[in-house]
């Protein structure tokens, strides 16, 4: 690993790899200049690969070193996961209730959040961003982890987060900017909202990384509030919006593969 990464401050790690993760979604999202039509199977498939990798990347990058860092401490080792894990829940809970979104594929009618007069386009993008908020976080606290000194927490662990979630944010970023090339918004206009909607997870991953830098005891619970931030929006958004146009194979298929991707790069780098 190049030495410059190794001695930077563990807050400019963080950035860079949301910067990186950010960059793949833009990627994604420039196969809009190439495409105005993408077969909903395919969609699918993709929603469905990057649950699969938030699912891995929740327990093998987040809830198991917390599970382990908790041991360090005077409270049962399952008290400050399940604490951090519950929190992550609500606060995206919370999120989910108030900011307004839609889902991909879902009529207007089914805008979830506070009610608003906002464009379609405006949800759809906002609904990515809620995504992308937990997948930031994740980031912030497995980096800000490995200057506790833990010794579950490891450089090329965060690296191999980092890179699971780069790896499934440029299915994600065509999965949205195609869909608002049909909406009818020019390539350039959908390319901009399509990337725009990862901009939150350097801002999240800086956030996250600050907190447990400043704050060490909070570790093991802000890794698994990030797990259970992430967990949330797989089960309440990823997962039926990939299995809503009934390629539910496919969509299963992917997300299996998602999950054995993250699987294999956090046991093998990490």
């Amino acid at each position: 690993m190049h030495p410059f990464i190794q001695h930077l401050h563990p807050v400019l790690q963080a950035l860079g790899a949301g910067i990186f993760t950010w960059l793949f979604t833009a990627l994604g999202a420039s196969a809009v200049f190439m495409t105005k039509e993408a077969n909903q199977k395919v969609l699918d498939s993709m929603l469905g690969f990057a649950g699969g990798v938030m699912i891995a990347a929740s327990f093998w990058s987040l809830l198991e070193p917390a599970i382990a860092m908790s041991g360090h401490g005077n409270l049962p080792r399952w008290i400050p996961p399940s604490i951090g894990f519950l929190a992550g829940v609500i606060f995206l809970r919370s999120i989910d209730k108030v900011l307004p979104h839609l889902h991909l594929g879902f009529p207007v009618s089914e805008a979830e959040g506070m009610k608003t007069t906002w464009k379609r386009t405006t949800l759809l993008v906002l609904a990515i961003t809620l995504h992308n908020i937990p997948e930031g976080l994740a980031i912030g606290v497995a980096f800000g982890a490995v200057s506790a000194g833990f010794p579950e927490a490891t450089l090329t662990g965060a690296l191999s987060l980092a890179a699971g979630i780069g790896i499934q944010n440029f299915p994600e970023g065509f999965a949205v900017s195609v869909p608002l090339r049909r909406e009818g918004l020019s390539s350039y206009k959908s390319f901009w909202y399509g990337q725009l909607s990862a901009v939150v997870e350097p801002v999240a991953a800086v956030l996250g990384a600050a907190l447990v830098v400043r704050a060490k005891p909070l570790l093991p619970y802000a890794m698994a509030f990030a797990a259970g931030a992430m967990l949330f929006v797989v089960v309440e958004e990823v997962i039926p919006e990939s299995q809503r146009n009934n390629n539910t194979d496919l969509a299963t298929g992917g997300a299996m593969l998602g999950f054995l991707i993250m699987m294999i790069l956090d046991v093998a780098l990490g």
